[in-house]
């Protein structure tokens, strides 16, 4: 069994140094309290504002805001997951994107152990309203999983997880513990009441989801970070105001629930397949515009 730990806090646009600060002392406290990992909401180290980002952040800094925070899990021996912008692999080889303009930019998590040694990466699929698609690339690749502190454990991020089959991606791939950071507005108060708490039932794994909370360039944040077991329950719940949440995860939770109801064994992803390319629309599909 692990002890996890979520910070909900409230970041400061571009201000680096404040958020690391708060990212650092949340970590102290977590670890004193015996936590393994803390996980850190979507993009806080240098606040979510995405066009702001895009145009005001050096991604010449992204390195080392990076070994800053392997430097937190290393001082306060403890695992973090922690967002950042991650220029995308062709920006990384050519220094440019396709049309020859400025560096393009993935959404990115990143799971680094207690030594500061990244284990874990990931890079956001599904992009959020018209602003983080201006200022960002969609992904594509499945979210991997690794053995972490006896939990087989993969990375999402925000909107990711309210599709089912993200985490299905990383449920079918042997994940027991799914970490999301997050930065969910006001007015969305269902996606950690209920979306997460179905997709934690549904792929029987265990979820935890950091927000940020107050108001960070022009949106409001209203906290609600969720931790949630395989059988859909709560483990842990915030509120609206800055926190740091505690909950104890296991693996053999998930292995009986998946024992209980093989949903992951039972799955028709052929004939699932089957019913989507006959869609209207589809790939490969003749509609016929005189039904």
């Amino acid at each position: 069994m692990m002890l996890l730990s979520v910070l909900q806090a409230n970041a400061v646009v571009l201000d680096v140094e404040a958020n690391l600060r708060t990212m650092d002392d949340a970590a102290r406290r977590a670890a004193q309290e015996g936590a393994g990992v803390l996980l850190t909401p979507e993009l806080f180290p240098c606040g979510y504002a995405p066009a702001r980002l895009r145009a005001e952040l050096d991604p010449a800094r992204l390195p080392g805001i990076r070994e800053h925070l392997a430097g937190i899990a290393r001082r306060n021996g403890i695992a973090l997951v922690y967002s950042l912008p991650a220029l995308t692999g062709a920006a990384r080889s050519a220094g440019k994107d396709e049309a020859g303009g400025e560096p393009a930019w993935h959404i990115s998590a990143s799971l680094v152990d207690a030594s500061g040694a990244e284990l874990l990466s990931y890079a956001k699929v599904h992009l959020f309203g018209d602003e983080e698609r201006a200022a960002f690339i969609a992904a594509a690749q499945p979210p991997a999983v690794v053995d972490f502190q006896g939990l087989r454990t993969s990375l999402l991020i925000c909107y990711d997880i309210e599709f089912p089959e993200a985490a299905r991606a990383a449920a079918a791939r042997g994940a027991e513990l799914l970490l999301v950071p997050t930065a969910l507005s006001t007015g969305f108060d269902a996606v950690p009441q209920v979306l997460v708490r179905a997709r934690a039932l549904e792929s029987q794994l265990n979820i935890a989801y950091a927000n940020h909370c107050g108001h960070e360039d022009v949106y409001t944040f209203g906290g609600g970070s969720v931790v949630a077991g395989p059988d859909g329950g709560l483990l842990a719940q915030g509120g609206t105001d800055p926190d740091l949440l505690f909950a104890r995860v296991d693996a053999a939770g998930v292995r009986r629930a998946r024992k209980d109801v093989p949903y992951l064994r039972e799955r028709r992803p052929d004939l699932y397949r089957e019913w989507e390319a006959g869609l209207p629309g589809a790939p490969g599909r003749v509609v016929d515009s005189t039904s």
